[in-house]
């Protein structure tokens, strides 16, 4: 797997340096470099690449409004780049895959890469598996209807593993698998882990897109919960039932979502 790359910086030596970092990773090949954000929102959307490191300091377009001026295309994955500390909280807040210090360490570009290589391996197996329903459905109809959807024998890969929350002025990276359940207050969620209680500012249909629902279901409007942390299931009444949890908080699933308790019976 070939990990087409862009280098977005507006000093030559920056750009240099990084060039020779990732000489030793045979895997990136570095098929354009930009000295603006301007220049930058054009060769992303003319090479489509996997990758871009992108510094955020630079002047006119920054490496924020580059991100926000590809809004309308399917984005690359993005590693920032950058001499100011400061900046990480926004990074993170823009989904980057991380956020490098200049000068960038070989053992943290090394770790970033890693990571790299796992989502682009999960994405491009679901696009094979969608490309190969596409076929099966001109040659082969009823073959198709047979053939796993993509987004079942994948589905898990399409999704969040780890969620950054900004809270108290921190960035807190969360394991989605240690997340119980997820309460909604306006535009705010409260994320519930065995050991921490963390306000996320997002609306409850925006992060329910970013988690797997054949784990993270809705119990009740305001509450989603995570059914492999699910112990018990308690009966109530009106056709109500309560779920009890690994931390033995106790979640009640309204009438409504009475459904997501028939997974639990077999």
């Amino acid at each position: 797997m070939t990990i087409r790359t862009i280098l977005v910086d507006d000093e030559p030596l920056a750009i240099q340096g990084m060039q020779l970092r990732l000489q030793a990773h045979d895997d990136v090949e570095i098929i354009d470099t930009c000295v603006n954000g301007r220049e930058a929102i054009r060769s992303i959307k003319t090479h489509k690449p996997d990758l871009v490191f992108l510094d955020i300091q630079m002047p006119g377009f920054d490496g924020f409004s580059v991100v926000q001026g590809l809004m309308e295309i399917e984005p690359p994955l993005f590693v920032f780049v950058t001499a100011y500390s400061d900046h990480a909280i926004r990074a993170f807040e823009a989904q980057a895959m991380d956020y490098l210090m200049k000068p960038v360490e070989e053992t943290r570009l090394a770790d970033t890469l890693d990571r790299v290589r796992q989502r682009l391996t999960e994405k491009r197996g679901v696009e094979e598996v969608d490309r190969l329903k596409e076929v099966l459905a001109e040659i082969a109809p009823d073959a198709a209807v047979d053939l796993p959807d993509g987004g079942d024998q994948h589905a898990a890969n399409r999704f969040e593993k780890l969620i950054n929350i900004k809270d108290r002025g921190q960035i807190f990276r969360v394991d989605v698998d240690t997340i119980e359940r997820i309460d909604a207050a306006g535009d705010y969620m409260c994320i519930y882990t065995a050991d921490n209680t963390l306000i996320l500012r997002e609306t409850m249909k925006d992060l329910e897109k970013r988690l797997d629902p054949r784990r993270f279901q809705r119990v009740h409007r305001s509450t989603i919960v995570n059914l492999d942390l699910v112990k018990e299931v308690k009966p109530h009444t009106n056709g109500e039932c309560f779920l009890v949890l690994q931390s033995n908080a106790q979640v009640k699933v309204s009438r409504s979502y009475r459904d997501v308790v028939a997974r639990f019976v077999h």
